[in-house]
């Protein structure tokens, strides 16, 4: 199932016109935390009050949604063929995945520099990163979608066919649920520190695998890459991942970092605060658009790593 929904979700992606007319599997999900934050997080409750009802809320919605996945699983399963069964749920299964759409909209990022200049370049990431689009040079918006692309080939393809492969529909649904959360109400603010404690800390646990595999595929992928750095993306990776503020982010961020020689992470605006980080990696700050071809490149032959690895996988067990 998985390595067909890899492979569907790469041709096919996600179709605009279905999400147009019903929306898309994270944004239900958001909906359900956007209000589970509304109606159980309020302002004047306290800290430890905030803390359970946000471990509670997303306890007994991730409880749901499991329950969902499997009884969808068991129901189409005992009613249709199996091929049949097992091809339709490989195309639901391929929805939690981002491989299609992460490449697209990296790759929009480095069109939009080349075609139209900087201030289109700064519009296209804005699309994919949080940070103020305007305090960025074409340097600083190159390295953005770089950062991006690396972070979200591990929190939004290779952690999802991670959990999709170890617990099925299930599974996956059970991860890109908690992804989401941390994403909307897993940040250090004044109203969500308390309230996102659960998935935050919950999301650092469950990328923690997925996070060190992305960074593995990258050091393979640029031994394969010609002019990228297989060695520099290994030592990169082993002496600069844990300067990261993420446990998780600086594995793939590294790797990408060193593959590439470039320096990626440090000091970054949002909301008009500037948040201060180390920088990561000993290459160049001066990343353009080709790098930005380049990092994308790396990527596609991760992503085909991953496939033949879960092929590998499948072959094995059916010995």
């Amino acid at each position: 199932m998985l390595l067909m929904a890899l492979a569907f979700e790469a041709l096919v992606g996600y179709p605009q016109g279905l999400f147009r007319r019903i929306g898309h599997p994270v944004t239900w999900m958001g909906a359900a935390i956007a209000w589970l934050d509304v109606h159980f997080n309020r302002d004047d409750d306290p800290a430890i009050k905030r803390r359970i009802f946000g471990a509670a809320g997303l306890g007994a919605l991730l409880l749901m949604l499991i329950l969902v996945a499997v009884l969808l699983q068991a129901v189409i399963a005992a009613t249709l063929p199996s091929a049949l069964a097992l091809a339709i749920m490989a195309v639901l299964s391929s929805s939690l995945l981002a491989q299609r759409s992460l490449d697209q909209h990296v790759a929009a990022v480095a069109s939009a520099l080349e075609r139209d200049g900087l201030a289109a370049g700064r519009k296209a990431v804005s699309m994919i990163v949080g940070r103020d689009p305007e305090t960025l040079d074409e340097a600083g918006v190159c390295r953005a979608a770089i950062e991006s692309l690396a972070e979200s080939a591990s929190d939004g393809v290779v952690a999802p066919a991670l959990w999709l492969g170890l617990g099925g529909v299930a599974g996956g649904v059970f991860y890109k649920c908690v992804n989401t959360a941390d994403s909307m109400i897993g940040h250090l603010t004044p109203r969500h520190r308390s309230f996102g404690w659960a998935a935050a800390r919950l999301d650092d646990l469950i990328n923690l695998p997925a996070s060190r595999l992305t960074a593995l595929l990258f050091v393979v992928a640029a031994w394969l890459l010609p002019g990228a750095s297989a060695s520099k993306a290994l030592t990169v990776t082993l002496r600069d991942a844990g300067k990261h503020k993420s446990p998780n982010a600086g594995w793939p961020e590294a790797a990408m970092a060193g593959a590439l020689s470039l320096q990626l992470a440090g000091p970054r605006v949002y909301d008009g605060e500037v948040v201060d980080s180390v920088f990561i990696g000993d290459g160049r700050r001066d990343a353009s658009a080709a790098d930005i071809r380049k990092a994308l490149a790396l990527w596609r032959i991760a992503a085909m790593l991953q496939f033949v690895l879960v092929g590998l996988l499948l072959a094995l067990s059916a010995r």
